[in-house]
């Protein structure tokens, strides 16, 4: 029987996905679950974006789009982008994807060749790990525990980066611990990488207005300019307007990156459909009001989840300031039982979490620290205090 291609035994199956499917079936088995696992942002886009999509297929071609996005996409994001401080961008440092997750994937394909280095920061988001291996990169992982708020820093990356990694992936607002970096000390890190002119540098800012206490969001762009020409930006709708299901992600960079992503476009995804295309070009130039509230909202959800885990004797929580996750070190648990089952890990605290209260997270292993576990609160309001007590009755009753 012929064989199946050597990347796809690297490739496996997301591990935030395979807690939310158990999840769901113990769920669909009348179990009373609460979950806060799945990094969905659980509200809808405001009703303009709606109204954008039934205009547009009332008008639609049934034709294929632009590789790179449609005009009125590209210029839409240019003028989100610009908000954000990157300026100097046309339609030619742009391209799309379907999803961010889509966009990394491409921009892995090209920049990377079998063999190359990527260095990025654990924790970090899962997907990270499973580009490199498909690709048949070599990943150099960062480890930045709690102890160090989960951040990475100057010597740290002044070493990975003197290995002359081809690319470095950098994560903030980080998913999956709710960290922020100030910009201080993003311009730390600037410093940094202007020393290594021959690393790429992809900035996945995904949360970037999801950003709590007016910290602000920061770029190393905007601290050093010059870092513009191999410096790639990456977002998406998803987040910040509840758009998962939607699948639109962008980039800013140089303009042979943008140029890559959008031949590879048209080998494989040729476009991003007409009604989608309405509804994004909706999102990033209507009425921000809602991303505004939401990001309010998830700000005081923030201040419930990581008062409850403090309060969790031996559990410590260092203090997210983006996103809508927390990451708590859990390992006080390790070598304990709960109602005789042992507990030596992650891994079997969430699943003794999920079996005997009902409430899923993901194991920090899954994100590269074993230590810690993630918390994503955007479930209901009315599920985010009883889920915690569960936890916090958990922990009370661990021997």
């Amino acid at each position: 029987m012929p064989q199946l291609a050597q990347r796809v035994g690297r490739a496996k199956p997301s591990a935030i996905m395979v807690i939310a499917e158990k999840a769901k079936q113990l769920k669909a088995a009348g179990r009373d679950i609460i979950s806060f696992s799945i990094g969905v942002p659980n509200f809808l886009p405001g009703e303009h974006v709606y109204a954008a999509a039934r205009e547009a297929l009332q008008h639609d071609s049934g034709q294929y789009g632009s590789n790179r996005g449609a005009d009125a996409l590209l210029d839409a994001f240019l003028v989100h982008i610009e908000k954000l401080g990157f300026t100097g961008y046309g339609r030619t440092n742009l391209s799309i994807g379907i999803g961010a997750k889509q966009v990394l994937y491409n921009l892995g394909e090209a920049l990377l060749n079998e063999g190359d280095e990527i260095a990025f920061a654990a924790p970090f988001w899962t997907t990270y790990r499973d580009i490199a291996d498909i690709l048949g990169a070599k990943a150099n992982i960062l480890h930045c525990g709690p102890e160090q708020n989960y951040k990475l820093t100057p010597a740290q990356l002044d070493a990975a980066l003197a290995r002359k990694p081809k690319v470095f992936l950098f994560n903030n607002p980080s998913n999956p611990t709710g960290m922020v970096y100030t910009r201080d000390e993003i311009a730390a890190l600037a410093e940094v990488l202007v020393k290594y002119p021959d690393t790429w540098i992809i900035t996945d800012d995904i949360y970037n207005s999801m950003v709590f206490d007016g910290i602000g969001y920061h770029n190393f762009v905007h601290i050093k300019p010059e870092l513009k020409d191999r410096q790639i930006f990456v977002d998406s709708v998803s987040k910040t307007y509840g758009m998962p299901g939607w699948r639109v992600g962008l980039i800013a960079g140089p303009e042979n990156v943008a140029k890559a992503i959008t031949t590879l476009n048209s080998n494989h995804i040729t476009s991003v459909p007409e009604v989608i295309t309405a509804a994004a070009v909706a999102a990033f130039a209507g009425p921000q009001d809602v991303p505004e509230a939401k990001c309010k909202e998830f700000a005081g959800k923030r201040d419930v989840v990581v008062n409850a885990l403090r309060a969790i004797p031996g559990v410590v929580c260092p203090y997210p300031q983006g996103a809508f996750y927390a990451f708590p070190d859990i390992s006080v648990a390790f070598g304990k039982s709960h109602n005789g089952t042992r507990i030596d890990n992650d891994v079997d605290l969430c699943a003794a979490l999920l079996e005997a209260k009902g409430v899923a997270c993901v194991p920090g292993s899954a994100f590269g620290e074993p230590r810690a576990l993630r918390i994503s609160y955007t479930c209901p309001t009315a599920q985010l205090q009883p889920g915690l007590e569960r936890i916090q009755a958990f922990f009370a009753e661990l021997a």
